[in-house]
């Protein structure tokens, strides 16, 4: 998700500010402990990737009791979070699955608090975040998330990481044009040509070598 760490509110807002702010915003901004974070644009290769997941992982959730949302929608990650509290993490996924009846922060419907899967497209000043802080908050705070994909936007790579059931992280890379990510929880396999699918990559990145799947494992 494209999100420079750059503030727009000199002062610490609650997160009803934040929420009365956002819903009549016309760009979109994320809440990180008080601080309101403008969300910078995107490049093109991103919303081809971002794209090609959507309509590859929402074909596949077809006849099954999980639903897929768009970038608009936001997750919300803290405890009991109180509308006057400074604390906690409201943040855009570029593609999020709940699997039963979505649950929300309130009546309006556009925070999601049972997130199942999330899928990040990195981008050059967001993977630091989405990597560290934004993936830490998912573990601590969302107990009914089971799955954590980044997807590369320079090459064809996808980390996939799956909470096992002593609730540690386990994580796994599928790299090449010819491998395949599964994701048991929905029963969705993603094919990195399809993903990829119209991306140009960076003339000077090394050719990938070809049959090259899911053939790393290791903890988080």
């Amino acid at each position: 998700m494209a999100t420079p760490q750059s503030k727009i509110h000199k002062r610490l807002s609650t997160v009803a500010e934040y929420l009365e702010f956002e819903r009549q915003a016309e760009d979109r901004h994320e809440f990180v402990d008080g601080e309101i974070r403008a969300m910078a644009g995107e490049s093109p290769w991103h919303s081809i990737i971002n794209f090609n997941l959507i309509v590859e992982v929402g074909n596949q959730l077809k006849g099954k009791p999980c639903v897929a949302f768009s970038p608009n929608m936001k997750t919300r990650s803290g405890e009991q979070i109180q509308l006057n509290s400074l604390k906690g993490l409201f943040s855009y996924a570029d593609l999020t699955v709940v699997c039963g009846k979505p649950q929300f922060h309130d009546q309006f419907g556009d925070v999601l608090l049972n997130p199942k899967v999330i899928f990040e497209v990195l981008s050059p000043s967001t993977e630091s975040f989405d990597r560290g802080e934004k993936f830490e908050r998912y573990r601590a705070f969302n107990e009914s998330l089971t799955d954590y994909v980044l997807v590369s936007q320079k090459k064809p790579l996808i980390e996939h990481f799956q909470r096992q059931p002593n609730g540690q992280w386990l994580m796994t890379e599928v790299r090449g044009m010819e491998g395949e990510l599964h994701i048991a929880s929905i029963d969705c396999r993603l094919k990195l040509a399809e993903v990829y699918d119209r991306v140009e990559f960076p003339s000077e990145q090394p050719p990938e070598e070809p049959d090259e799947e899911t053939d790393e494992q290791q903890p988080v």
